[in-house]
């Protein structure tokens, strides 16, 4: 006589994770009471064999459905074109309720194979973890995907290390034995998300350097007393002897966005630290992470910030030197972040495979890239001047003076130099770039202050040499035009005034 087994498979199991426990708690005892109940009943029958197929099938389905994620952990960001954003709580509590369901699951089947016999075994548990762990993967990445909130990234992350942690090591607070469920995937599949994590905190800091660079005076930092002068030194590694001596109110050779350029790279070095906690990496692995990641932020935000700032159309004269100026004490700070880096990782620079920063190349770039427009809106400035020409070739006679055009250049090229000649201290350029020479001869080390007069004499002297090469060029264009046929004596004499203006 056949008998037909229909037992109810729903158990109702209490799982709770808690986050600074590292633990679960799970309270079993009424499905130890009903399994207790229906193995009697089996034995009784003489089907037990029927009942655990029965079980094991009725678990599977169940395990499809607690892996199917819940409404609220779709997306983390929704277009607020078809409906209203989820909030950071609605969100992550999708996922929380994700990971209980499934810890809950594996929890009961674990508690069931040591505690009954036959019922399960360890290669059906197996079975169905590989099945969990495929489709976990495969939901995390595609839903975790649609993060720009680089904190929403790091609060997952945090998560999904509970939640390996708990099926791979922790069982009741008392018990040192674990779950020892295989979570080397969920790991390796974190360092894909911390890729996206990085990426987040580019577009993040990208903002932050705009808003930095945007509303930065581009001139010198003024201290009136003792106390701003610490705080200015404290936020960047600044030291200038003779500075020091200067009475107050002094000057920074540098402008405000300097410090807190500085500092927010160290912002970024502690963000992105901040992911690299309990992923059971060894030093030299965070090292690397956290100098790639650094290296990104510095070649690409940053340079894409700079660059953008110094191809602006109504970007100033003096903010490109203030520009040339603040990269060069940007590009000395980086062995100070190399310093800052070893100290959080303990590995140090010299370190075989160690990656290096590369900070001095960035400032390097855009020190070069201001420089070349300066040297553009110079050349640029005089062809607009060079418009109002009017030449009358076949004048009799030369006139009294140079030409209004060429005086008017003449002037503005003055007072646009002026920005480099009359430079703090009054030092002239031609004695700081014989100061400059000198070094070069020697390989002498120069002194901050000085260092900073030879940047605004080496660009002086550029720009001048630019300015004037540029200038000769064109005025002997002009008379070299198709439409110069004739020309008189006293044309030519007018224009040799010019040339004489010009010299």
């Amino acid at each position: 006589m056949e008998m037909e087994v229909e037992v109810e498979m729903e158990m109702e199991v209490e799982v709770e994770m808690e986050m600074e426990m590292g633990c679960v708690r799970v309270q079993l005892r009424s499905c130890e009471m009903l399994l207790e109940v229906v193995d009697i009943w089996c034995l009784a029958q003489g089907a037990r064999e029927t009942f655990e197929n029965y079980y094991r099938k009725q678990r599977r389905k169940q395990a499809r459905l607690v892996l199917q994620p819940p409404s609220n952990m779709v997306r983390f960001v929704v277009p607020k074109l078809f409906q209203p954003t989820k909030s950071a709580h609605e969100t992550l509590d999708g996922y929380r309720k994700y990971f209980n369901q499934i810890v809950g699951f594996f929890v009961v089947e674990d508690h069931i194979l040591h505690t009954t016999q036959g019922l399960v075994n360890r290669a059906y548990i197996d079975e169905l973890w590989e099945m969990a762990l495929s489709k976990t993967i495969a939901a995390l990445r595609t839903h975790s995907s649609y993060c720009s909130d680089p904190s929403l990234v790091l609060d997952l992350k945090n998560l999904i290390v509970l939640f390996a942690d708990t099926l791979q090591f922790c069982s009741p607070p008392t018990s040192l034995q674990g779950y020892g469920f295989p979570v080397n995937q969920l790991f390796d599949m974190l360092l894909e998300i911390q890729d996206q994590y990085s990426e987040t905190l580019l577009k993040k800091w990208s903002g932050v350097f705009r808003n930095i660079l945007d509303s930065d005076n581009y001139s010198p930092i003024p201290v009136t007393n003792e106390e701003v002068y610490k705080k200015i030194v404290g936020q960047f590694p600044f030291q200038d002897a003779e500075l020091e001596k200067q009475p107050f109110p002094k000057k920074f050779p540098f402008s405000e966005f300097v410090p807190k350029v500085y500092n927010q790279i160290k912002e970024f070095i502690y963000a992105c630290l901040k992911f690299s906690e309990d992923l059971h990496l060894s030093s030299t692995e965070v090292d690397d992470m956290i100098r790639k990641s650094t290296n990104l932020l510095l070649t690409r935000t940053l340079s894409n910030c700079l660059q953008n700032v110094i191809k602006r159309k109504n970007v100033g004269l003096t903010e490109l030197v203030q520009i040339i100026i603040n990269t060069t004490h940007l590009e000395k700070s980086c062995k100070f972040l190399e310093e800052f880096i070893t100290n959080i990782t303990n590995v140090l620079p010299e370190t075989v495979h160690t990656t290096k920063l590369y900070g001095t190349t960035t400032f390097k770039d855009a020190r070069h890239a201001a420089e070349e427009e300066i040297y553009t809106n110079l050349n640029q400035k005089i062809d607009q001047f060079l418009q109002l020409a009017d030449y009358d070739w076949m004048a009799m006679e030369p006139g009294s003076k140079a030409s209004d055009y060429l005086v008017d250049l003449i002037g503005f090229l003055r007072s646009t130099f002026a920005v480099f000649t009359h430079l703090p201290g009054d030092v002239d350029v031609h004695s700081t770039m014989s100061v400059f020479e000198a070094s070069q001869e020697t390989n002498q080390q120069l002194d901050t202050p000085t260092q900073t007069l030879l940047i605004w004499g080496k660009v002086a002297q550029t720009a001048c040499m630019s300015a004037c090469k540029h200038l000769s060029t064109s005025l002997m264009q002009l008379l070299l035009e198709a439409e110069v046929r004739q020309l008189t004596l006293g044309a030519l004499q007018q224009f040799n005034l010019d040339v004489e203006e010009c010299e």
